[in-house]
């Protein structure tokens, strides 16, 4: 196959997904080397056998053990699985290591969570040769296996990343649609929720292709509203966006979110991996030299229920601890403890020329008290 055929034809655009494969695990393993080969677990406790397994080996979901499952059924279905405790600070190092490694590539780059990407690669002139390159470096060097997606649009991008794991590279046109997106099974789509697919599959609706049929659309608005589903075609059929927004145009606002593998609703846990994504979102304000003066955060649920809260601070700051703490107290005080799927920040109503508010210039806001 030739990569030129990949290039742009009336502007079409090269789009990378790139996805670490159980980034978790591979994150241990390089950790603790003794865990190579081995059916093993991260997440909840080996002694109480309590907790939320938050990703598996690929030994281990041999035996059927998969993310969002209960340490104690991980235990059930295989008895000597090992336990790798849950190590954010780990997590986080090595993501910033793949997130440096990739800007290299393009500086039109969006995180899509902590261990995976969209990168325009349009102006190489061989991208398929480029993410050879990179999913080698990135296994090899840095001991992170990962999948590409390369496709026109973000979402075919993302789909394709998913059709072979570990370490595979797919190609996902749009004159592929048919013959590679249409077969697969309804549960593959991005973005249907775990309590929908089961229903649409009861109504007949087996594969993606079958998703599509005129013949189901009356089912399948039985379970989604028009909007949600006319925004499903729409990506399917490959006519959503192909647009990494460019990482040195002055946002509007900023937001850093990440879709999780499995539902939550420990609030512990949840606040825990808000403070990445606040972190996140500080690097590209103090990029900016912007100072936000309104925090928030979203969450959503399997059901697609959203809730989004926000406050304004008295003044601007790009002060980590006080974005961390507003963010926290926000989300402490507004939670209600569903399980989410989706968690993210927002950071907006930015100033440019800030006077630091600190015990030196205290008095300058008395006027507002």
């Amino acid at each position: 196959m030739k990569s030129e055929s990949l290039m742009m034809k009336n502007q079409t655009k090269v789009i990378f997904h790139i996805d670490l494969n159980a980034f978790y695990a591979s994150c241990q393993l390089i950790e603790d080397p003794y865990l190579k080969g081995k059916a093993f677990i991260v997440g909840g406790s080996a002694v109480t056998k309590r907790g939320v397994v938050l990703t598996a080996s690929y030994e281990a979901r041999k035996y059927g053990i998969r993310s969002g499952m209960n340490v104690k059924d991980a235990f059930d279905l295989y008895p000597h699985v090992l336990v790798a405790p849950t190590r954010f600070d780990l997590y986080k190092k090595h993501s910033k290591i793949f997130f440096d490694y990739i800007k290299t590539f393009t500086n039109k780059m969006m995180k899509a969570s902590i261990d995976e990407a969209y990168l325009d690669m349009t102006h190489h002139k061989d991208p398929v040769k480029v993410a050879k390159i990179i999913q080698k470096t990135l296994n090899d060097y840095y001991h992170l296996p990962n999948s590409i997606g390369i496709a026109p649009t973000l979402f075919l991008a993302k789909m394709a990343s998913d059709m072979k794991k570990p370490l595979g590279i797919t190609i996902l046109r749009k004159r592929d649609i048919v013959d590679k997106l249409f077969p697969l099974p309804l549960k593959d789509l991005y973005g249907l929720g775990r309590k929908t697919y089961p229903k649409l599959i009861d109504s007949g609706i087996k594969t993606i292709g079958d998703f599509t049929k005129k013949e189901h659309q009356s089912s399948i608005l039985s379970h989604m509203s028009e909007e949600h589903y006319q925004s499903f075609l729409t990506h399917i059929l490959g006519n959503s966006t192909s647009i990494i927004d460019d990482d040195y145009q002055v946002p509007k606002s900023i937001s850093q979110e990440t879709t999780l593998n499995y539902d939550i609703d420990q609030e512990d846990l949840i606040i825990e991996m808000i403070q990445p994504l606040i972190e996140d979102a500080l690097k590209r304000l103090e990029k900016h030299h912007l100072y936000a003066k309104t925090i928030g955060f979203k969450l959503k649920t399997s059901t697609f229920k959203l809730q989004t809260r926000s406050k304004t601070l008295m003044t601007a700051t790009n002060d980590l601890i006080v974005i961390k703490d507003a963010i926290t107290e926000l989300f402490t005080l507004h939670y209600n403890h569903e399980p989410i799927r989706l968690i993210g920040i927002t950071l907006s109503n930015f100033v440019e020329d800030h006077t630091p508010f600190n015990l030196f210039t205290y008095h300058l806001f008395q006027q507002g008290t």
